[in-house]
Protein backbone atom coordinates (compact mmCIF):
# COMPACT_ATOMS: atom_id res chain seq x y z
CA UNK A 1 0.00 0.00 0.00
CA UNK A 2 1.07 3.40 -1.09
CA UNK A 3 1.66 6.17 1.96
CA UNK A 4 -0.89 8.13 0.30
CA UNK A 5 -3.02 4.75 0.04
CA UNK A 6 -2.44 4.40 3.91
CA UNK A 7 -3.38 8.18 4.74
CA UNK A 8 -6.39 8.27 2.82
CA UNK A 9 -7.82 5.15 5.14
CA UNK A 10 -6.27 6.90 7.97
CA UNK A 11 -8.13 10.55 6.93
CA UNK A 12 -11.31 7.73 7.12
CA UNK A 13 -10.41 6.03 10.55
CA UNK A 14 -9.89 9.57 11.79
CA UNK A 15 -13.02 10.84 10.79
CA UNK A 16 -15.37 8.00 12.10
CA UNK A 17 -13.58 8.32 15.07
CA UNK A 18 -12.37 4.46 14.87
CA UNK A 19 -9.75 4.01 17.22
CA UNK A 20 -9.39 0.63 16.38
CA UNK A 21 -9.26 0.98 12.75
CA UNK A 22 -6.77 3.96 12.75
CA UNK A 23 -4.38 2.86 15.58
CA UNK A 24 -4.10 -0.61 13.29
CA UNK A 25 -2.27 1.46 10.97
CA UNK A 26 1.06 2.58 12.66
CA UNK A 27 3.55 0.39 13.38
CA UNK A 28 4.04 -1.41 16.71
CA UNK A 29 7.15 0.68 17.54
CA UNK A 30 5.36 4.00 15.75
CA UNK A 31 5.81 7.32 17.02
CA UNK A 32 3.51 9.85 16.66
CA UNK A 33 4.55 13.65 17.68
CA UNK A 34 1.73 16.54 17.63
CA UNK A 35 4.23 19.15 18.27
CA UNK A 36 1.89 20.82 20.87
CA UNK A 37 2.82 17.61 22.85
CA UNK A 38 5.02 15.23 24.19
CA UNK A 39 5.45 12.18 21.48
CA UNK A 40 3.91 9.50 21.79
CA UNK A 41 5.40 5.81 21.35
CA UNK A 42 4.28 2.38 20.71
CA UNK A 43 1.15 1.39 18.73
CA UNK A 44 -0.77 0.69 22.46
CA UNK A 45 0.30 4.02 23.43
CA UNK A 46 -0.90 5.85 19.96
CA UNK A 47 -4.18 4.13 20.64
CA UNK A 48 -4.94 4.93 24.07
CA UNK A 49 -3.89 8.95 22.91
CA UNK A 50 -6.79 8.35 19.77
CA UNK A 51 -8.94 6.71 22.50
CA UNK A 52 -9.12 9.60 24.84
CA UNK A 53 -8.78 12.14 21.98
CA UNK A 54 -12.12 10.65 20.36
CA UNK A 55 -14.24 10.66 23.52
CA UNK A 56 -12.89 14.64 24.11
CA UNK A 57 -13.86 16.11 21.19
CA UNK A 58 -15.50 15.65 17.36
CA UNK A 59 -12.99 15.94 15.14
CA UNK A 60 -13.09 15.97 11.40
CA UNK A 61 -10.29 16.40 9.12
CA UNK A 62 -11.31 18.03 5.66
CA UNK A 63 -8.16 16.94 3.57
CA UNK A 64 -7.12 20.40 1.47
CA UNK A 65 -3.93 19.00 0.15
CA UNK A 66 -1.82 15.72 0.17
CA UNK A 67 1.58 15.67 -1.10
CA UNK A 68 3.92 12.68 -1.57
CA UNK A 69 7.31 12.06 -1.49
CA UNK A 70 9.03 8.37 -1.38
CA UNK A 71 7.48 7.16 2.10
CA UNK A 72 6.36 10.22 3.27
CA UNK A 73 2.83 11.98 2.47
CA UNK A 74 1.94 15.28 3.57
CA UNK A 75 -1.83 16.64 4.88
CA UNK A 76 -2.36 20.02 4.78
CA UNK A 77 -5.88 20.17 6.31
CA UNK A 78 -8.74 21.93 8.01
CA UNK A 79 -12.44 21.37 10.11
CA UNK A 80 -15.63 22.63 9.49
CA UNK A 81 -14.74 25.20 12.32
CA UNK A 82 -12.00 27.17 10.83
CA UNK A 83 -9.36 24.89 12.32
CA UNK A 84 -6.01 24.35 9.86
CA UNK A 85 -2.88 22.05 10.19
CA UNK A 86 -0.46 19.70 8.50
CA UNK A 87 0.78 16.39 9.22
CA UNK A 88 3.76 14.58 8.41
CA UNK A 89 3.45 10.72 7.79
CA UNK A 90 6.30 8.27 7.07
CA UNK A 91 4.80 5.27 5.83
CA UNK A 92 7.11 2.20 5.55
CA UNK A 93 5.44 -1.00 3.81
CA UNK A 94 1.92 -0.08 4.51
CA UNK A 95 2.33 1.16 8.13
CA UNK A 96 2.79 4.74 9.82
CA UNK A 97 6.42 4.24 11.63
CA UNK A 98 6.40 8.29 12.25
CA UNK A 99 3.82 11.48 12.35
CA UNK A 100 4.52 14.62 13.37
CA UNK A 101 1.55 16.94 13.40
CA UNK A 102 1.24 21.13 13.69
CA UNK A 103 -1.69 22.57 14.47
CA UNK A 104 -2.69 25.58 17.14
CA UNK A 105 -3.72 23.68 20.33
CA UNK A 106 -4.74 26.78 22.25
CA UNK A 107 -7.71 27.51 19.72
CA UNK A 108 -8.61 23.91 19.90
CA UNK A 109 -8.73 23.55 23.44
CA UNK A 110 -11.30 26.78 23.06
CA UNK A 111 -13.34 25.38 20.30
CA UNK A 112 -13.93 22.53 22.02
CA UNK A 113 -14.47 24.14 25.28
CA UNK A 114 -11.83 21.76 27.17
CA UNK A 115 -9.43 22.56 29.93
CA UNK A 116 -6.71 25.67 28.49
CA UNK A 117 -3.58 24.00 30.24
CA UNK A 118 -1.61 26.61 32.29
CA UNK A 119 2.14 25.69 32.92
CA UNK A 120 3.49 26.20 36.62
CA UNK A 121 6.47 28.46 37.47
CA UNK A 122 8.62 26.55 40.14
CA UNK A 123 9.60 30.41 41.25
Amino acid sequence: MSPKQTLHLWIDAFNRADVEGISALYAEEAVNHQVANEPVAGRAAIREMFAREFAAARMTCIPENIFTDGEWAILEWKDPNGLRGCGFFRVHEGKIVFQRGYWDKLSFLKLHHLPIEREVSND
